[in-house]
């Protein structure tokens, strides 16, 4: 049964590939434009934990996930500030 986990895995990243690309396609108001990124960025976020836990088997390993995990964080975390920057100032 080890089909099972990677095809569910491959149906979330083609359902988030699917809103990543509707919300970006979407014609927002330009108030709500950093909101759409944000919603994209995030998005993108969840596609990677995924691929990290389902493809690259760190399920099996929480210790390596958990500092991937934080590492994935802290560049998303990095990105956003970067793409919220140039509106804040």
């Amino acid at each position: 049964m080890i089909r099972a986990p990677l095809l569910r895995a491959w149906a979330a990243l083609m359902c988030l590939s699917l809103g990543a690309t509707l919300i970006s396609l979407w014609h927002w108001p330009p108030a709500l434009e950093a909101v759409a990124g944000v919603l994209v960025l995030s998005l993108a976020w969840l596609k990677a934990r995924i691929i990290l836990s389902s493809y690259l088997g760190l399920d099996a390993a929480p210790f390596w996930r958990r500092g991937f995990g934080m590492s994935l964080g802290a560049f998303c975390l990095l990105l956003l500030g970067l793409y919220l920057l140039p509106g804040l100032l």
